[in-house]
């Protein structure tokens, strides 16, 4: 962990077009990462939602899609930790997180990267850093046993 971007992989033995699904389609989304979405991911689009991982049901989830390419690459931009509560994220830094999936001989290689970090306000920037690497460790098995289970 650098103090700018998070980056996790993982191997799943579940096709390419199976886990691509379940980060792309937003009740299959929902499901695994605990969030229920307003609507579908589109490209240049915000989504919103509400959390439903417990102890964080009243955050607001919101993310801006910035890459949109079946089965590679999925990624948006979102607000960091502390800037979840807020209303209007148009001034605020966000992070980009990508998802990065690859075909392997047993099912998919996903790799998440979360970068922007460093133009976070200094005094929240390693704050949101571990909260993050924490959440995607947790995330990486919850998508796991989702496309896998």
């Amino acid at each position: 962990m650098s103090n700018d971007r998070i980056e996790r992989t993982i191997e799943l033995t579940a096709p390419i077009e199976r886990v691509w699904r379940a980060l792309t389609e937003h009740t299959e989304f929902g499901a695994w990462f605990r969030v229920r979405l307003d609507g579908p991911f589109v490209l240049g689009h915000v989504t919103t939602g509400q959390m439903t991982y417990p102890g964080f049901e009243h955050y607001r989830w919101y993310c801006h899609v910035t890459r949109l390419e079946p089965p590679h690459l999925f990624a948006f931009t979102w607000p960091h930790p502390g800037d979840l509560t807020a209303e209007d994220h148009s001034g605020e830094p966000m992070t980009l997180v990508e998802f990065r999936l690859e075909p392997t001989a047993s099912g998919t290689r996903l790799t998440v990267t979360e970068s922007g970090f460093a133009a976070l306000r200094e005094d929240r920037r390693m704050e949101a850093l571990r909260g993050n690497e924490q959440g995607w460790q947790e995330q990486l098995g919850n998508i796991r046993a989702y496309v896998q289970g």
